[in-house]
């Protein structure tokens, strides 16, 4: 019999400190990206608002500048042009007021179909609510791989009420199908983490593990009322 032949992709999470200036980390994204691909990295993922400083520590009405078309200048940056960008939620508290900055989405869960893989897209906060990881990015209940990017460094933005502060911790990530950690950098250097999957394989070893011909989804009524109460007793 012959050997099915393997579909392998290799994913890669980049890692890297930010500065005010736009053009120092668009050359960095680029250094980095470029090294990816060197290691033979099909899809990349990048850290999130990496052009610069992560300024909604504060909420100060002109940092409404800073706000880019969806095509703009990393969209067209040289390294870009190597590939296609596949796509581009919000949390609020000290330090984080994205809330001031964003509004919610209102496609739904974004999945693209690649060159190489369909990968589907969260960002931020989107981690936290347990649908968006069920439905795309749950690693051990959908067999899939995840790749998780974020920042390292000391960042001071100026507020109204002195200057806020936040070091980000890194530990960027891939984990395997089944959760396992692949790769992974660690709070404070930059880093290029790169891995390799056969989704055939991967393909096989869901079906054969049942997990979604085992679903009830009789049972999600519940999931549907904010407070958990059961709409049929």
């Amino acid at each position: 019999m012959e050997k099915r032949k393997g579909r392998e992709v290799v994913v890669s999470a980049l890692q890297f400190s930010c500065t005010d200036d736009v053009a120092a980390n668009l050359a960095t994204a680029e250094r980095l990206v470029r090294a990816s691909h060197k290691k033979g990295s099909n899809i990349i993922l990048i850290q999130e608002l990496f052009e610069g400083y992560y300024f909604c520590q504060a909420q100060r009405e002109d940092f409404f500048q800073r706000a880019k078309p969806y095509k703009g200048p990393s969209y067209n940056s040289e390294y870009a042009k190597t590939g296609k960008r596949a796509g581009c939620s919000y949390t609020n508290g000290p330090g984080y007021q994205e809330k001031f900055y964003f509004n919610p989405g209102d496609t739904g869960f974004r999945v693209f179909q690649t060159k190489f893989a369909k990968i589907g897209v969260a960002i931020c906060w989107d981690q936290w609510f347990p649908e968006a990881a069920r439905a795309m990015g749950h690693a051990g209940a959908n067999l899939v791989p995840l790749v998780a990017s974020n920042r390292v460094g000391k960042e001071i933005i100026q507020t109204e009420h002195g200057n806020s502060e936040i070091t980000f911790y890194g530990n960027s990530f891939i984990a395997g199908p089944t959760g396992e950690i692949v790769a992974a950098a660690d709070d404070k250097e930059e880093a290029v983490l790169v891995a390799e999957f056969d989704l055939e394989k991967i393909k096989s070893k869901r079906h054969s593990w049942g997990l979604f011909r085992d679903r009830r989804p009789d049972l999600y009524k519940v999931l549907l009322t904010s407070d958990g109460s059961n709409p049929l007793l």
